[in-house]
């Protein structure tokens, strides 16, 4: 994907939005993992922790929620995953951190409406900063 050099580059941003079968539940869900809403209108939230944000969508439809997924993209995902394994999510909410062919280091949090959040860091960029500090 190419395109024209623009100045404010820095400041663009992608922002995922994911649809919520109930805005209440999903404020109290992100609220456990450190998210806070920082905007609240009746069919729409925006939720940040730190400089991460999502923006969620209310929705009827459950097929449209547990097809859809973002990835969180984290400097520390092991901390972030000891962090969320001690708040004892649902059985079944969150899998496992491993290091993928890729060069990700990932978990999976899966949301009481199917959203998945695939958080990540990159390991083989990190890797080569370590290195090239040593």
């Amino acid at each position: 994907m190419t395109g024209g050099a623009r100045n404010d580059e820095a400041s663009d941003i992608a922002i995922p939005l994911l649809a919520s079968l109930d805005l209440d539940e999903t404020c109290a869900f992100y609220g456990k993992l450190g998210f806070r809403a920082a905007r609240v209108a009746p069919d729409y939230v925006i939720a940040r922790r730190g400089a991460l944000e999502i923006h969620f969508w209310d929705c009827d439809e459950r097929h449209i929620a547990e097809n859809t997924s973002c990835y969180l993209r984290m400097a520390d995902t092991a901390a972030l995953y000891a962090e969320y394994a001690a708040l004892d999510l649902a059985p079944g909410r969150m899998d496992e951190i491993a290091d993928m062919p890729w060069g990700m280091r990932e978990f999976h949090v899966w949301d009481p409406h199917g959203n998945l959040l695939k958080i990540g860091q990159d390991i083989e960029q990190d890797s080569q900063a370590s290195e090239s500090g040593s």
